[in-house]
Parts: structure tokens; C-alpha cells; sequence
């Protein structure tokens, strides 16, 4: 039996919203009302009138064009290492969500922030860059910086959205532990079950992903009642989702919704997520709503870093 096609969304299911107000210090209000709805019934939204740069982003695509196009054994100098910086290669298996491998048809490239290697924080280390692409380092470091600043700004609302001080989460995510990555999905017109597709069912683990996606489409997001739909690209845009940590910070209030990619476009599929999480030492336990007093709060790092090992065993993480 084939993997079920998904139905396409309409766009009122996945709202599309219009971020311009936001970049002024007043007349947000309704665009913050927007993403409070989008984080409670959905989980993920679009967003339009953004500030990252048209030109970052082309100079990334064809960055990473460029990087997949190399002969395997080239891309493997730069192998994904115990910190999770470098190359994720093709069908690489995880356990995300799962107690059976999947075999996941993608490959990527993960760079982070530049710090010293500490055994206080298991994630810090250094990037890793090919020889043979030298402009992929200054593409993705000039994205990065921009999808950072879009970031920052998300978390005002969020905070706002809260009713928490504006600078509530962007104090917990001065040192990040975000990635930027670049991916690439060969096309799959006829996958057979979810073990063996783009990326297998599973949310995030961080704080919220901000993801651009080429026209392919093949993201597919879980709804209330267990049904798979697509989230279809549209120009201009990024699509937002938010992570277990931001789940759990906000007491279940905004949701983190599982979400699948399967690249059914008949061609090759490129994406580029930015992965928002924060500071290895911030304390993750819930800041609104009455607390369960069984949860035990705990730092994102370790917990960070034991959900990496789960889901990317091909990275050998300690």
C-alpha cells in the first residue's frame, strides 16, 4: 500500500501573517493576537514583509545547489560531528519519535554558532566548511545573521503574545544553541510507509523553526484529528513552527505539531531550516498557566543534546 497523498491546505488552516507591524515599536496589536491563534490552534503559520534579504537567500540556494552536487566522498570530509555541525549524509537513520529506525531520504549540511569546545556546554564546538565550496561559509553566515534578527523579533511577539516582558524569551536565547542547516531531498514518487520517506513524523525539539522552502512543496503537518495535509510553499515567505521547548515553556499553550516531508514533485527538493534554540543553561519548565508540580524542570543543553543522539546516531554523540 502506498503512503496516503495529503490533502492541501487551505491557507485560513495555516495562517499567513503579515509581519511589518511588528518591526515598528507601535499598531502591532493585531498582528500579535494573529500569532497568539496561529501558536494555539496551529502551531505553525507563515510569515509575509519579513526583513531577510531577497539576495541572502538566492546567494544560499544556489550555495547549496552547488555543496550536494559534490561527489559523496568529497561531502563526507566534512562528516556531521558529536556537536552537530557539518554533513548529514543521504538516508541517514534516526529514531525520532519512533522505536523502529527510520531511513530518512535527505541529506544536509548544520552549522552553528562559533564557540570554544567546554565541558560545561555539550554543544559548543567549531564549524566545519568544504574546501571545495568556499562561498557556502559566507552564504550562510549572512543568512544566519538575518533569519537571527526575524528570530529575534518573533520572540517579542511570542513574549508579548504571553503577556510576558517583551525581552522574556530573547534573554534565554543570547547564546544560542540554533542551527542553521541546509537541505536537500531526492524526489520519492511512490513512497510505501513513513520509515522510508524525506523526513519522518516528529516535532521539533527547540524553541520554534523559521524554514524556507522551494516551490516543490512536500511539508505536511499532523492535524488535530490525525489527518497529514500539505503546507504548500508560497512565495515570499518562511513558515514557522514552533518546538517542544516553547510547548513547554508556555504550559501547552502554544502547541508543537508534528510535521513530515515527503518530496513527491517528481525533481530534487531544497529547504533551508533555521532551528531556534536556546542558551545550553536556560531552565526549561513552564512560565505560564499552573504548573504540574511533577515536572521537573531541567537545562535545554543536556536535553538538547539527548534528543540530537536519538534522532542523528550517524553523528556519534557522546
Amino acid at each position: 500500500m502506498s503512503l496516503p497523498q495529503s490533502r492541501t491546505l487551505d491557507f485560513s488552516e495555516v495562517p499567513v501573517i503579515d509581519i511589518a507591524p511588528l518591526q515598528k515599536l507601535t499598531g502591532a496589536d493585531k498582528t500579535i493576537k494573529q500569532i497568539e491563534a496561529a501558536c494555539r490552534d496551529v502551531g505553525f503559520f507563515y510569515v509575509k514583509n519579513h526583513s531577510v534579504s531577497k539576495q541572502s537567500l538566492e546567494n544560499l540556494c544556489i550555495e547549496s545547489e552547488r555543496f550536494f552536487a559534490l561527489p559523496t566522498h568529497d561531502k563526507l570530509r566534512t562528516k556531521i560531528d558529536s556537536k552537530m555541525r557539518g554533513y548529514l549524509p543521504l538516508d541517514y537513520k534516526s529514531y525520532e519519535g519512533e522505536e523502529n529506525a527510520a531511513t530518512n531520504r535527505q541529506e544536509g549540511f548544520w552549522i552553528g554558532h562559533e564557540c570554544e569546545r567546554s565541558g560545561d556546554d555539550p554543544l559548543a564546538g567549531s564549524n566545519q566548511w568544504p574546501d571545495d565550496r568556499p562561498n557556502l561559509k559566507p552564504a550562510m553566515t549572512r543568512y544566519f545573521v538575518e533569519t537571527e534578527q526575524l528570530a529575534d523579533t518573533l520572540m517579542r511577539a511570542f513574549a508579548l503574545a504571553l503577556q510576558l516582558p517583551e525581552n522574556y524569551f530573547v534573554k534565554r536565547f543570547d547564546n544560542p544553541n540554533s542551527r542553521l542547516k541546509i537541505n536537500h531531498y531526492p524526489p520519492q514518487e511512490n513512497p510505501r510507509d513513513q520509515y522510508n520517506i524525506g523526513v519522518l513524523p516528529h516535532t521539533d525539539s527547540g524553541g520554534f523553526t523559521i524554514l524556507w522552502q522551494d516551490e516543490s512543496g512536500g511539508l505536511e503537518i499532523q492535524n488535530k484529528s490525525g489527518e497529514w495535509v500539505g503546507a504548500p510553499p508560497i512565495e515570499d515567505t518562511f513558515v514557522i513552527n514552533l518546538g517542544q521547548t516553547m510547548q513547554i515553556w508556555t504550559n501547552g499553550y502554544f502547541a508543537a505539531t508534528p510535521h513530515r516531508v515527503v518530496n513527491r514533485s517528481g525533481g530534487d527538493r531544497y529547504s533551508i531550516p533555521l532551528f531556534v534554540n536556546p542558551n545550553s543553561d536556560a531552565l526549561i519548565e513552564p512560565v505560564v498557566g499552573e504548573t504540574d508540580n511533577d515536572f521537573a524542570p531541567y537545562r535545554y543543553g543536556e536535553y538538547q543534546r539527548d534528543s540530537w543522539r536519538r534522532a542523528f546516531p550517524v553523528a556519534g554523540i557522546l
